[in-house]
């Protein structure tokens, strides 16, 4: 059983007294807007209030708002709704004073994979496909342009990104995520902040980190308990956190609904003593929705803000726990003062939103919805170049499954696929996908262009799919799989009889394509029978433009695997029941009738999680970590590490190397590096340290440099383990060896070089 920490009240006393200081950074949770009216007129000229200086910094501005607010006005700041909606006073049967004036209108929203809004927004390609795409700068003007829609659509505070581990492929919420490896998802998660909070233009929208922390699964994630060695958490759960903070400013951190080694998340210690003390997190950390249990604990704790409603941090709640000396009044102030600093910081109080909603989605967000789905597409087979086709006149080209044509069948289409799936009232999307450009109209556009012919079936009958394929030229076999927040997948197989379908179709036509259309991983039974396999993830509104861009030969694909495919759900790390999904106090992974005990998951493959789990116990994967074909070939050669002194005497890593495009066709690859620890640090296997995409004419060789500083060394711990027995990160002495290559499958371009540590 897990250790539960006993209370540290008097720690958390002594601790309330520290001050916020500089700016604030803004994130965004995850959850359904609920929109505000928009208040009444403040009856005093806002220009004459202190808080609405803006020659002032925002920690004057906002200790003049509290200077001039009652205690209740000051609560309000403690929960959402009473924190965002400054003129309404009754929440839930809960009754506030109005807000001082002059503050404003807030309304946050989920924003995964877009804008969460009826109409009138873009929707993305998911994140596990921008992941594919490997690229800050991609990560970076998707975020801008969810900041912009979401202005728009008058919401100021997106629940996004997402930052997870990956741990099990099974995990529901997965294609919201941005893989298995803590460098990389921190590296994305730190470009999207930058673009949701881009100051530059007349708006103000904050973007926010979550869930934090350990929270891997959906299966009884409000009722589950993740026991995580310290290592564990430092160097694969906290660290993209770490990073992400490190290299942007969120305006918050959402703490997750999981217990962590017996105390839950939102009222868990390290809401103070890591993410602020240690990672410097100037903003606010807001709970998820119904991951509050206490009051006194989880303020204390460093919990700022209550989501939605007000449960725990009513006004009389914490009147009691502070008559009972349970809270500090200085840590009431605190915690306000975050929310304030951080609203104004982004440009909340000096950008309000418009009276009414427009339409966001523009031209250039679709654009970059179609080109986000062109590069973060990945070629998985490509066997005796059955990629490209070629378009021509008396082409037939057949295509089979649900998934391919805006037209239902039992309630599934191209539309089921184009977002998340939640399993409501039958299921629905999260996005509304309004401007969907389905995969049968996008081939037929450039088939049909051309003098060929398309036929679509939906696959229910696999014979006659059979029949059908056996007279085309090409068959193009969609499999698909619906997943999302609220439940894990039970398996990695397809759905709707989706294996059934290729192996049926494989095994009759002249060239199978297989196009899937999943949030994960995926078993492939049927792989060796098929010619070209394309993971397009769950790829949004403008999937049938960049797929008939790619299957035709104007976008060479470049996508790469963020997360490893496994051969089989037996292979991956958390094989046990113990591992996922958790037990029971009797063994089982049912909870015992009539209890309310906690799920405990057992974290027990420490730091493999991912490729250093296949890597560490000689597993041979699907398709690695980092894999991603093209319709060309890359060489790597003349690789060189050195240690470099830069200006500030403190050593820097440079490598070198260069990559050649051996083949006929211009592309991107990109080059990843991988660095082995010396034996003393114990770790399982190489780990990503870096990685550039590079552009290459068809024979065209380019020199490589990927600079590492001291600065990003230190702060993502590149060079470094966590040692649990000093409780610090450390460096191992010894030989570091650095490998290049275009996945993490390195062996056949593997040109390392062994340096001194």
């Amino acid at each position: 059983m897990p250790h539960t920490p006993p209370f540290r009240g008097h720690r958390r006393l002594r601790r309330s007294a520290l001050a916020v200081t500089g700016a604030v950074a803004l994130v965004g949770p995850a959850m359904v807007a609920v929109m505000p009216a928009t208040p009444a007129v403040a009856a005093v000229d806002c220009s004459t209030v202190a808080w609405m200086d803006a020659t002032k910094t925002p920690q004057q501005r906002a200790d003049a708002l509290l200077a001039a607010s009652t205690q209740a006005q000051k609560y309000r700041w403690l929960v959402e709704q009473p924190a965002n909606s400054p003129q309404q006073t009754t929440f839930s049967g809960v009754t506030y004073p109005v807000q001082v004036d002059c503050t404003p209108t807030v309304v946050y929203t989920d924003g995964p994979e877009g804008v969460r809004a009826s109409s009138g927004v873009t929707t993305f390609p998911s994140q596990i496909s921008l992941a594919s795409t490997w690229s800050a700068d991609l990560a970076e003007a998707k975020g801008t342009a969810m900041g912009d829609e979401a202005f728009d659509q008058r919401r100021n505070g997106i629940l996004a990104p997402g930052l997870a581990s990956g741990r099990t492929p099974l995990a529901g919420r997965t294609p919201e995520y941005f893989g298995e490896d803590p460098v990389l998802s921190g590296h994305l998660g730190a470009a999207q902040v930058d673009g949701i909070q881009n100051p530059t233009g007349n708006r103000a929208v904050m973007a926010e980190l979550k869930h934090y922390v350990a929270n891997e699964q959906e299966l009884d994630r409000q009722t589950s308990n993740s026991v995580v060695s310290e290592r564990a958490l430092r160097e694969l759960y906290d660290l993209p956190y770490e990073i992400a903070l490190a290299r942007s400013q969120p305006a918050n951190v959402m703490c997750s609904f999981n217990q962590l080694n017996g105390t839950y998340a939102c009222e868990n210690d390290r809401l103070q003593d890591v993410l602020k003390d240690e990672f410097g997190l100037k903003g606010y950390v807001v709970s998820d929705f119904g991951a509050v249990h206490s009051t006194a604990e989880a303020l204390m704790s460093g919990l700022d803000q209550e989501l939605n409603r007000p449960v725990w941090f009513t006004p009389d709640k914490l009147d009691a726990a502070l008559a009972a000396g349970e809270i500090t009044q200085a840590r009431i102030d605190e915690a306000a003062r975050r929310v304030v600093t951080s609203y104004i910081a982004h440009g909340l109080f000096d950008h309000p939103m418009a009276a009414t909603v427009t339409n966001g989605s523009t031209d250039a967000h679709k654009a970059l919805a179609r080109t986000l789905s062109e590069q973060g597409s990945v070629l998985l087979k490509n066997a005796r170049r059955t990629l490209p086709l070629s378009a021509k006149a008396g082409l037939k080209v057949a295509l089979f499954g649900p998934t391919a044509s805006a037209t239902a069948t039992a309630g599934v289409s191209a539309k089921t696929i184009c977002s998340l799936y939640l399993p409501f009232g039958g299921g629905r999307n999260t996005m509304p996908c309004e401007n969907l450009v389905s995969p049968e109209a996008g081939i037929r556009s450039v088939v049909e262009a051309a003098g060929g012919t398309v036929t679509w079936n939906p696959g229910t009958d696999v014979d006659a799919a059979a029949a059908e394929a056996a007279a085309a030229d090409v068959a193009i076999v969609f499999g698909y799989q619906r997943m999302g927040e609220f439940s894990d997948i039970p398996n990695l197989t397809l759905h709707g009889n989706g294996d059934a379908l290729v192996g049926a179709v494989a095994g009759a036509a002249k060239k199978t394509v297989v196009v899937l259309q999943t949030g994960s991983a995926v078993e492939m039974p049927w792989l060796d029978e098929v010619g070209a396999v394309l993971e397009t993830w769950y790829p949004g509104e403008q999937m049938g433009t960049a797929l008939a861009n790619i299957l035709f030969g104007s976008v060479n694909p470049s996508g790469k695997l963020p997360m490893t495919f496994p051969k089989s759900i037996a292979d991956v790390p958390t094989n046990t029941p113990a591992q996922y999904p958790g037990i029971f106090s009797d063994g089982s992974t049912t909870r015992p009738a009539g209890t309310s005990e906690i799920r405990q998951v057992a974290y027990s493959e420490e730091l493999e999680v991912g490729y250093r789990w296949y890597a560490s116990r000689g597993i041979e994967p699907l398709f690695e970590f980092g894999h991603g074909l093209s319709y060309t070939s890359y060489r790597y050669s003349n690789l060189h590490v050195t240690p470099v002194i830069n200006g500030k005497g403190k050593r820097d890593v440079r490598i070198l190397f260069q990559v050649t495009n051996t083949g006929k066709v211009a592309g991107t690859e990109t080059a990843q590096a991988y660095v082995t620890l010396p034996a003393k640090a114990k770790e399982p296997a190489k780990r990503l340290l870096a990685w550039q995409k590079v552009a290459l004419a068809p024979g065209q060789r380019k020199t490589v440099q990927l600079t590492l500083s001291a600065k990003d060394l230190a702060d993502q711990h590149l060079l470094e383990y966590f040692d649990s027995a000093s409780a610090a990160w450390k460096t191992a002495k010894g030989l570091y060896k650095v490998s290049v290559g275009g996945s993490y499958d390195t062996s056949l371009t593997d040109y390392s070089l062994v340096w001194h540590g």
